[in-house]
């Protein structure tokens, strides 16, 4: 079974001709790393399922200082909620950060499925929701925890990451610098 097809049954059933007609909406890509799937500017057109390989989405303030928003590993979803849902322009980037295989559903296609599959507005509604408590609970945690304690709990979320994704990217996404993520890690080492 496709890892899409694994990922929707952990939260409804699918019969296999609604597996077929929601395979038959979904195109799937091969990225070299470093390739860009969204601008910052532009609508986000899909929503990106991560077959395999790592993308992560990222924004870039007036001081050209890079903000991570989130990493996708293999059977995660990612795409620029703002823009997808209000089909305006976003600020977000998505990069793929290590080769990947990525299926995207288009947000016409993804439409259509509601209509043609309603169980799947369920599904997608389910994973909003999750992404929700998620962003939530990451701005709860930059408020209240320690930069030492944000590091731990990026190490529980993605133990695969700690080894392919850059100690900068990594010190972005907890909200400090490479140097301050390096010496803080050393410290760590010592205890």
């Amino acid at each position: 079974m496709p890892l899409i097809l694994q990922n929707i049954t952990k939260h409804i059933t699918l019969t296999p001709e609604e597996e077929q007609l929601f395979l038959s909406k979904i195109e799937t890509h091969h990225f070299k790393a470093k390739s860009l799937l969204l601008n910052s500017g532009q609508v986000c057109k899909h929503s990106y399922f991560v077959n395999s390989g790592i993308l992560r989405s990222f924004n870039i303030n007036d001081n050209i200082v890079e903000h991570v928003l989130n990493f996708a590993c293999e059977g995660w979803w990612i795409g620029d909620m703002y823009s997808l849902i209000s089909q305006k322009p976003g600020n977000l980037f998505i990069e793929v950060l290590e080769d990947a295989e990525v299926a995207m559903l288009s947000k016409e296609n993804q439409e259509q499925l509601y209509i043609e599959i309603p169980k799947l507005e369920r599904f997608f509604r389910i994973l909003t929701e999750n992404s929700l408590v998620a962003y939530q609970e990451r701005l709860m945690d930059n408020l209240s925890l320690s930069a030492e304690e944000r590091f731990e709990k990026f190490c529980k979320k993605y133990p695969s990451l700690i080894q392919k994704v850059s100690q900068k990217q990594i010190a972005s996404y907890i909200g400090v610098t490479p140097e301050f993520l390096s010496k803080m890690k050393s410290r760590l080492l010592r205890k």
